[in-house]
């Protein structure tokens, strides 16, 4: 059950890197504008990345306890109002969107590109958060190849595209970034398509024929649930956002060069996440099973289990990511200055993927089994403060500059890991109902 969700995370950030290899082909500035959305992107889905650490959880428990018409009820409501929810928000970033890169501290070099490609990607963004949804509950049913499948097609999509739009190939027009943007765009569709898709087939524990049987409507009860496990998740991903939005601020004004090396780093320490991720989301439907059959001891088992696996992942990494820091960076830039301020960020990086990997898996397993608010107090602290205090510390007040603000990345990372480990090993978590 595991490696599906693995693969997929792992695909998914690894066509992150590849869309950034791509862009650079653009020149550093380009890799700038690109990193200068991140951020403002992401602040945009937390309401959706709360929603389906809800669904996932809900549809796991239900799974757990043999209610196939609550679970499917969940399913229909939150998709109900993801519809609602992402038009709204696509129609105010758009409009905004020259404000928002603006405050995110975009240059004269970075502004116009960073902002054609936000609204391009905040405008399609209903097909995102519909396939994310949907992905969502089937993790939570257990259905981690479907979502694998979604994903891969759609990264693959991107990449393809990236080659003929960015450049200009086979006919196709050099777009540069709005090329960028409009090739995940349309992976991000096709992704959509195949998530609807996978909930019409009478097979599957979530599925629209067994909905329309049973005259499954949307219900006030079911998105109180949602809400019930989602509202502490939503103040956590907009506190952590904000955290990582001071944190990309201060990297950008260090110039667009050690932005840009910034910016790559971020997307190899994505792949990293990418595994512990991957590891959550199956930990998070494990768990939410053994919850709803009533057996605790178990649920914990797979929590340490899938650390283990994650800490072994990380050792790895950490040695793939000495000994290769030069080399990926130079796959990026052509300038030996940038590529010497990346293997400085890579040093760092090292240490970390050890924290990083399982702190989100402990974070993830405390999330599925709807202990929330803990982690959402435990983020709040590390990402807002800790991040942003000793970022800015290290990288103004002793001068180390983009160094100093990845040691921030790091302090972060040290934070979440022991609030995780101490809250998951004092197992008051399996006893919360949702």
């Amino acid at each position: 059950m595991a490696w599906p969700a693995i693969v997929e995370s792992f695909f998914v950030a690894f066509a992150g890197l590849i869309d950034s290899l791509m862009v650079s082909s653009l020149g550093s500035y380009a890799v700038a504008a690109v990193g200068l959305t991140t951020q403002p992107k992401l602040l945009g889905l937390a309401l959706f990345f709360a929603l389906n650490v809800a669904i996932s959880a809900l549809v796991a428990r239900r799974r757990g306890e043999k209610k196939q018409d609550s679970a499917n009820e969940i399913l229909l409501t939150a998709i109900f109002f993801i519809v609602i929810a992402a038009i709204i928000s696509s129609i105010a970033f758009v409009f905004f969107a020259s404000a928002i890169i603006g405050f995110c501290g975009s240059t004269a070099d970075t502004h116009t590109d960073a902002v054609v490609y936000f609204r391009i990607i905040m405008g399609g963004m209903i097909f995102n958060c519909i396939q994310m949804g949907i992905n969502a509950a089937q993790r939570g049913a257990g259905n981690t190849k479907i979502t694998m499948r979604t994903n891969v097609t759609s990264n693959t999509i991107n990449i393809l595209l990236n080659y003929l739009l960015i450049n200009g190939r086979f006919g196709f027009p050099a777009l540069g970034i709005r090329g960028a943007a409009l090739a995940t765009i349309s992976g991000t569709v096709v992704a959509c398509i195949m998530s609807v898709a996978s909930i019409f087939k009478k097979e599957s524990f979530l599925n629209i024929p067994y909905i329309l049987e049973q005259h499954i409507r949307p219900t006030l009860s079911a998105f109180l649930n949602l809400i019930k496990v989602a509202y502490s998740v939503f103040f956590e991903q907009v506190l952590m956002r904000i955290g990582f939005m001071l944190t990309a601020i201060m990297a950008a004004d260090q110039g667009t060069d050690a932005m840009a090396a910034h910016q790559v780093g971020m997307n190899i320490m994505a792949l990293s996440f990418a595994f512990g991720d991957g590891l959550q989301a199956t930990a998070v439907a494990l768990i939410g099973r053994s919850l709803g059959a009533g057996d605790p001891d178990l649920a914990k088992e797979y929590g340490r289990t899938c650390r283990l696996i994650g800490a072994v992942i990380a050792v790895c990494l950490v040695a793939i990511y000495y000994f290769g820091a030069s080399g990926l960076y130079h796959l990026f830039f052509t300038e030996d200055h940038i590529v010497a301020i990346g293997v400085q960020i890579m040093h760092v990086i090292i240490f970390v993927v050890i924290f990083q990997i399982c702190q989100v898996i402990y974070m993830g397993c405390l999330r599925g089994a709807g202990d929330t608010l803990y982690t959402a107090v435990a983020s709040m602290i590390s990402v807002t403060f800790i991040r942003t205090i000793i970022s800015y510390f290290c990288g103004y007040v002793l001068g180390w500059g983009i160094i100093g603000i990845w040691m921030g990345v790091l302090g972060d990372q040290v934070s979440r890991f022991i609030f995780a480990t101490v809250r998951f090993r004092q197992g008051k978590w399996v006893k919360i109902k949702i």
